[in-house]
């Protein structure tokens, strides 16, 4: 199964090495450049104005980097490595779309900028991951006026909210909850809540007029946790609703360990305090291996985010 991350996964630096090692990867880059407007390689790789965290601008660099992670995988593999299901979290699910042969990667690139766009326009507030399950996390964060943005593992819950929304919340569960630290997340907005109904709404009309294809493969829908319905018409209706519903990452990990899933990779992004790409962390390894703790489901993770974690898992599952 090929999976890809969202956003917090960016950094500065993110794709210089596949440009430097690979020309497949600099070909997308330039690709990015002439659909967006604008020079995309300069901005992920060195962040000259400080704008890569800003919503309209980290979509389209972590999608980007994704999909050349995912090219330079195919290059390496021959393309004889075949998933049968993809997934992404978050902004992640417009990748998987493009492995997945629903859209081409010009396509999602021109959905995800006006996408980010309009979620960094007509969004606000902020983000919090905390270590409490659903049943803890929802009835706390709606006294104080968040909500529920992603259900990610059994024993961690996304909200989002206004800043002042959330530091009272913060305070309330660390005085309930003194084991538990919430951690702030690196976002634009309180995504997938009522924060972005506006931001959907004028998304709307984009996704109606986009060209959208059934996948060749399976994909996973964040917004009901199991697989997309074929129907194209179906599949734009999701991700309409996905902006502002909770990303049902646990339910569409648990959806695939049933189905019986023995490998994940992972494609794209970055996390750590590493400044070099081959530094950086894979994003959702963690919850992968978590989502599996305490089941009778087993599945091998291999990450595909920098040059050398892409050679060492091509030449690993061509051996």
């Amino acid at each position: 199964m090929f999976i890809f991350p969202g956003q917090g996964s960016q950094y500065p630096g993110m794709g210089s090495d596949l440009c430097q090692d690979f020309p497949v990867a600099r070909q997308i880059y330039d690709r990015a450049g002439e659909v967006l407007g604008y020079d995309l390689a300069e901005l992920s790789f060195n962040d000259p104005d400080g704008r890569l965290n800003l919503t309209r601008y980290t979509q389209a660099a972590l999608l980007t980097h994704s999909i050349a992670c995912l090219e330079i995988f195919r290059e390496l593999t021959d393309d004889r490595i075949q998933p049968v299901a993809a997934a992404g979290r978050s902004l992640g699910e417009y990748s998987a779309l493009v492995a997945a042969g629903a859209l081409t990667f010009e396509e999602a690139l021109q959905l995800v900028q006006r996408r980010g766009e309009f979620m960094g326009a007509y969004g606000e507030g902020e983000m919090l991951a905390f270590p409490l399950e659903l049943a803890q996390a929802q009835p706390l964060a709606e006294h104080y006026y968040c909500a529920v943005a992603g259900c990610n593992l059994t024993d961690q819950t996304v909200v989002g909210g206004r800043a002042a929304d959330l530091d009272a919340l913060m305070q309330a569960a660390q005085s309930r909850f003194p084991k538990k630290r919430p951690v702030r997340l690196k976002t634009e907005g309180a995504f997938h809540t009522y924060y972005m109904v506006t931001a959907a709404q004028h998304y709307r009309p984009v996704l109606d007029a986009a060209a959208l294809r059934p996948p060749q493969i399976r994909v996973l829908s964040n917004y009901t946790g199991a697989y997309h319905d074929p129907d194209p018409a179906l599949i734009k209706s999701r991700l309409f609703f996905q902006l502002f519903h909770p990303v049902q990452w646990l339910a569409n990990l648990q959806r695939v360990f049933v189905d019986g899933v023995t490998l994940f990779i992972e494609f794209g992004g970055g996390i750590g305090s590493g400044e070099t790409p081959d530094a950086k962390r894979p994003n959702l390894e963690g919850m992968i291996k978590k989502a599996m703790r305490g089941t009778d489901f087993n599945a091998q993770y291999v990450p595909a985010i920098n040059s050398r974690t892409l050679r060492e898992t091509a030449e690993s599952l061509l051996a």
